[in-house]
């Protein structure tokens, strides 16, 4: 059988056994039917929240935040729309748009243009997350937990703040979208540090599909609301792209109302283990470099039998990235349990350490494989194993395990949330 999955901006097949295969995708939902109709119903009528409207007044000066590249919001159609709804209600002087780029490399106006339409570049205000920057940040004193909090100051000085973003399964936050616009999107990376640390990152509650009860979500929940109230506008996406869902309103109702969505369609449930488990990273722009393919990897690695393998296909044609703090971590040591040993001894966090962290987790339990458009040496180095043939590299393990083998196939990747399912 021919398994199609997705890979960069279009998909990549691979060739399996169809006797010994499972392909687990979310639910497919419809595309709505009017985006643009059901976006300003949505600011309309929201959730746990006067309307959008009611928020504004012709002096308000209103912050619009938007994910980055390395997330498939629509905002090419998000932006412009909501631009639109707020163009009778505030000039658009006292309108900025803010890229939540919590840690992540800034934008290119290349980019950027393809991200939110050349006509909105042009027209509008746009300012960057600066993470490293402290005068660009607000302090509202530290977290139980002792995270110092520090949020944009443009954020923070706004008189209307809109937080727009998509809700996807997330490895260890549960779902994106909702708080995680504001931390870690628009916060300092003290801040940001201080959530991802290792301790939290390990909490077995941190992970796909649980966001009340899980320390580090809730950690970002109560640091996004010391910002003050804040309209939430996440939709839910599609494999083709296209709109299922908006959930305006209420910072943390809204996202709950869209989570409760998300998990209808993502939580995939499964008989028992499998030994070899094949993953996307989700296609462009979620596998833009290997970094983010941790997310794929951890996804597969909840089905996977311990001593099994994971197969992951990520792009990567942003490399590691190459010269980020993902890639000089991996390099500190010579095995993932070495660096996974150093990381949880060490009693301050580093950028980029907790994918390290979580890959190296995912490691301790199964061999993983990359295929991706990265050289070799690349793969090696980042302690993974480079794979130039997924159908080959299946054939190989099925010849160890005497064609017994059992295979799963995530072709959509981490918007797939598969688990154990116990069986009565």
């Amino acid at each position: 059988m021919t398994v199609n999955i997705a890979y960069g901006q279009g998909t990549l097949p691979v060739e399996l056994p169809s006797e010994l295969t499972t392909v687990i995708e979310p639910v497919f939902v419809e595309g709505l039917r009017d985006e643009k109709a059901a976006l300003f119903e949505a600011l309309e009528r929201p959730v746990g929240a006067r309307p959008l409207r009611e928020w504004i007044t012709p002096r308000s000066r209103v912050c619009v935040t938007f994910t980055d590249i390395t997330r498939a919001t629509p905002n090419h159609r998000l932006i412009p729309w909501i631009l639109e709804y707020l163009k009778p209600l505030v000039p658009d002087g006292q309108i900025l748009l803010l890229n939540s780029l919590g840690t992540h490399r800034p934008n290119t106006r290349a980019e950027l243009e393809r991200m939110l339409t050349p006509e909105v570049v042009a027209n509008c205000r746009i300012v960057d997350n600066e993470p490293e920057n402290e005068q660009a940040h607000v302090s509202l004193g530290v977290t139980k937990n002792g995270t110092p909090v520090l949020l944009n100051r443009n954020f923070m000085e706004s008189d209307a703040r809109i937080v727009t973003g998509f809700i996807e399964p997330h490895f260890f936050a549960g779902f994106s979208g909702g708080p995680k616009g504001v931390m870690p999107g628009v916060a300092h990376r003290r801040t940001v540090l201080g959530n991802h640390c290792a301790r939290l990152i390990g909490d077995e509650r941190a992970t796909w599909g649980v966001t009340e009860g899980n320390p580090l979500w809730e950690e970002m929940r109560d640091i996004a609301l010391r910002a003050g109230p804040s309209f939430l506008v996440n939709v839910t996406l599609n494999e083709r792209r296209e709109i299922t869902g908006v959930f305006a309103g209420d910072l943390v109702e809204a996202h709950r109302k869209g989570t409760a969505f998300v998990r209808q369609t993502a939580l995939r449930p499964v008989s028992k283990l499998f030994d070899i488990v094949i993953t996307s990273n989700s296609g462009y722009p979620l596998d833009l470099n290997l970094y983010q393919g941790v997310k794929g990897m951890s996804a597969a690695a909840r089905i996977v039998k311990p001593g099994g393998l994971v197969i992951l296909a990520c792009e990567c044609r942003d490399g590691l990235p190459y010269g980020s703090a993902y890639e000089k971590i991996l390099r500190s040591g010579k095995t993932p349990e070495e660096i996974l040993a150093q990381l949880l001894k060490n009693t301050s966090t580093q950028p980029d350490q907790w994918q390290v962290q979580i890959q190296a987790q995912v490691q301790r339990k199964a061999q993983v494989m990359v295929y991706s458009s990265l050289p070799e040496s690349a793969v090696r180095a980042a302690h993974l194993t480079p794979c130039a043939d997924i159908s080959a590299a299946v054939k190989e393990r099925l010849l160890k395990l005497g064609d017994r083998g059992r295979i799963a196939v995530l072709p959509q990747g981490p918007l797939t949330i598969p688990y154990l399912a116990e069986v009565s």
